[in-house]
């Protein structure tokens, strides 16, 4: 999983504009009136955002379970020039990461949530993020919204097809588990012909209500929910909520 995927996944992520995802994040920081140095992305994919807070000043460290994942986002970073010590790329799984100690801010971006579908190991996560913000530090993630995946993903069909790259992405989303199963099958351009390969990617549909839960549960206090890229409140057809948690003291 993820290693033929990891060397096509820009050309999907084509429309995602970094640099205003970048502008929104730091907006954040200015309505929460932190200045972070450091910065931890997890499920950092091939370092796009990381690159992007980088040129911003921003010290990151870039955390994926793909090795392919990871060795892309360090070509990216060379050629972007950055120095050695402002990024920091780790192998490991989001739901067991380690750092070498606490940082400002902690994201995770792109839906990167959503893929965590277990929710004892979602907790796990929310715990270890807890442990390793500094006192009044931020997670700000995203998701995609259950409305999303009940009437734009939910057993859908899509294609896209350029020069070089055609897909099919089969959704099969079960209400009842909410999670939802991506069958893709790519064909990429090699010299003259085409190579087939296909994935099997999971996500798990979650609440607000069910996502406050938790970070409550694991000392985390929600500062505000958004609609996507925006300082709205989510409504019933928001794709896409963004999430500012605090960290606060625990009992456990």
């Amino acid at each position: 999983m993820y290693a033929d995927f990891a060397y096509i996944y820009d050309k999907l992520m084509y429309d995602i504009d970094y640099s205003l995802w970048a502008d929104y994040i730091e907006k954040i920081f200015d309505r929460n009136n932190i200045r972070p140095k450091i910065v931890a992305d997890l499920g950092c994919g091939t370092g796009s955002f990381c690159i992007e807070m980088c040129r911003r000043g921003y010290d990151m460290i870039g955390i994926d379970m793909s090795e392919d994942m990871l060795s892309c986002a360090l070509i990216k970073a060379m050629e972007a020039n950055l120095p050695d010590e402002k990024l920091l790329l780790l192998n490991q799984d989001m739901t067991e990461f380690e750092l070498y100690g606490t940082v400002d801010v902690i994201v995770s971006l792109m839906d990167s949530i959503n893929y965590v579908v277990n929710i004892r190991k979602l907790k796990k996560m929310f715990k270890l993020v807890w442990n390793y913000l500094n006192n009044d530090g931020l997670f700000i993630f995203d998701i995609n919204s259950i409305y999303k995946f009940e009437n734009i993903l939910n057993n859908n069909t899509f294609h896209y097809i350029d020069d070089d790259i055609a897909y099919i992405w089969e959704n099969d989303y079960n209400k009842k588990s909410k999670i939802c199963q991506f069958d893709i099958t790519f064909f990429v351009r090699d010299g003259e012909l085409f190579r087939r390969f296909d994935e099997i990617h999971y996500e798990r549909a979650y609440s607000i209500e069910e996502l406050t839960s938790i970070a409550t549960e694991c000392g985390l206090k929600v500062e505000n929910v958004y609609d996507s890229l925006t300082f709205n409140k989510p409504n019933d057809q928001s794709e896409r909520i963004f999430f500012v948690l605090k960290k606060t003291a625990r009992n456990s």
